[in-house]
């Protein structure tokens, strides 16, 4: 029964592997592009489980106790407030860690090369065409890759149209 709590390695070594996961996941997710962020397809699920799944011993560096795992996870969820912190309160931390909305059309005109570059599909693009109302490329305004991986398409005619 003591060895549920009893640590392998210090606990700042967790501390430690935490911040170099995190780090590191947070830097290969924000390499993915937005569309692998903003739209969860069964390949990315996979993915996700996974990548989990690969860096697990990193982590925990193959201590299965109570302790290690919890003091992982408090110092993970603190990573990722911590983040979310700084990313609200500093426009070029949020530019770094979220990246920048990207225009894909402009004035009825849509950049192909674009769209290629930041991985979205003619058929998601006409997705949130449809899902915005838009049955015609030139009515868009604009139509913008959110950092959050979404597209949102303002039309000609209108003021705002979200997908």
């Amino acid at each position: 029964m003591s060895d549920l709590f009893q640590l392998s390695s210090p606990w700042w070594e967790f501390v430690l592997r935490a911040v170099a996961i995190y780090v590191l996941v947070m830097l290969l997710v924000r390499l993915s592009g937005k569309r692998a962020v903003g739209q969860f397809t069964p390949f990315d699920l996979v993915l996700l489980i996974l990548l989990g799944n690969a860096v697990q011993n990193g982590l925990n560096g193959g201590d299965n106790s109570l302790a290690g795992a919890g003091i992982l996870a408090v110092c993970l969820i603190a990573l990722n407030y911590g983040v979310a912190f700084v990313a609200a309160r500093s426009p070029g931390a949020r530019k770094l860690i979220e990246g920048e909305p990207v225009v894909l059309a402009r004035d009825g005109k849509v950049f192909r090369q674009v769209l290629r570059r930041e991985l979205v599909s003619n058929a998601d693009f006409l997705e949130a065409m449809r899902e915005t109302g838009c049955s015609e490329i030139e009515r868009i305004r604009v139509a913008t890759l959110e950092t959050n991986g979404r597209i949102s398409i303002v039309l000609a005619d209108d003021e705002s149209s979200t997908r």
